[in-house]
């Protein structure tokens, strides 16, 4: 787990444990009903497959229901969540995938050892003064090329929830953003945008869609 991370990260892995059981049950057939989720999703994995394949990480899997997508459209993939609460659920329902405990601000998996890594609306609870640390770790453990794709709610400003999925105390953050900054946050941590757009479904009354690959070299935006 990261330090210095301040009181939002104990917060928000607290709501989730909170949640986990009722978060799975009204989320798990979300994506039957998004055929442009699964569209991006697809896409993803023919970018994974297309540069030989390999190890895959869901950064901030919740319950795992966007893992087991991925494994099903043949991946080798394999979930990442701050909550044991939201692990619990997801090893129940998915026993033949791998998940871990771990935080995206202190990301620990050795460099340049995933061929792919996706954060399916998982950015949306850190805060501006934590993202280029988290980029930046998605940076490290990419292969040079490797694809991301990023998930998130569109728009402007931060709100607090305190209170969800059946009704259960949580506080955490959510924060809303603009393709432009993002964009631009990519950039400065080594990665090329490839493609970008918004999206409208269950997961997000208008949510952001975005894939870039990582650079060889962050200084250089033509780096491999």
């Amino acid at each position: 787990m990261g330090s210095g991370t301040g009181g939002w990260l104990d917060d928000t892995r607290a709501s989730y444990d909170t949640v986990a059981v009722d978060y799975a049950r009204m989320t798990r057939h979300l994506l039957a009903d998004t055929p442009e989720e699964r569209a991006v999703l697809a896409l993803f994995a023919d970018l994974v497959r297309a540069r030989g394949g390999g190890p895959v990480a869901d950064v901030g899997c919740g319950t795992g229901r966007v893992t087991a997508h991925l494994g099903r459209l043949g991946l080798d993939v394999f979930g990442i969540d701050l909550s044991p609460g939201m692990l619990e659920v997801a090893r129940r329902e998915h026993p033949g995938l791998r998940f871990a405990l771990g935080s995206m601000t202190d990301l620990d998996l050795a460099d340049a050892t995933v061929a792919g890594l996706i954060a399916w609306f998982s950015l949306i609870h850190i805060p501006d003064d934590e993202i280029g640390t988290v980029l930046a770790h998605f940076r490290r453990v990419l292969r040079p090329g490797g694809p991301l794709l990023l998930a998130f709610h569109v728009g402007d400003g931060t709100t607090v929830k305190t209170e969800g999925y059946g009704g259960h105390p949580m506080k955490v953050h959510v924060h809303r953003r603009r393709h432009d900054r993002m964009n631009a946050w990519l950039d400065a941590s080594g990665f090329t945008v490839e493609e970008h757009g918004t999206l409208t479904s269950a997961e997000s009354g208008l949510g952001g869609i975005i894939l870039a690959r990582r650079r060889g070299d962050s200084r250089s935006p033509d780096g491999a």
